[in-house]
């Protein structure tokens, strides 16, 4: 998919949403739904009974996907957030830079 520049483990700001202002880790990305779990971002909380797998049963927070668009890649360099450029490297590879500080991100 054209335009996605965010991998898992990456540092994101939410900057769109309920939880605007908000920086996590990328735990899942789906690239065909265009849509990415962030850690610590849009919670819900879900109420299961008891099973195999929890037989205490009761409420849980779990994360919930949101979409690629309302979230911005944090640069390390400069610790802000930063739109994603790319730049080829000696040996034909390809990096990711960041337009704020024009570091490798």
């Amino acid at each position: 998919m054209a335009g996605v520049h965010i991998r898992k483990n990456d540092e994101v700001m939410v900057i769109a949403g309920k939880d605007a202002g908000r920086r996590g880790r990328v735990v899942n990305v789906r690239l065909k739904r265009n849509r990415i779990m962030v850690e610590g971002v849009a919670r819900a909380t879900k109420h299961t009974q008891p099973s195999k797998r929890n037989p205490q049963g009761g409420i849980i927070q779990q994360e919930l996907f949101i979409d690629l668009s309302n979230v911005m890649l944090v640069c390390k360099h400069c610790g802000k957030p930063a739109r994603v450029g790319h730049r080829e490297e000696e040996g034909g590879v390809k990096v990711r830079i960041c337009r704020r500080c024009e570091n490798e991100t």
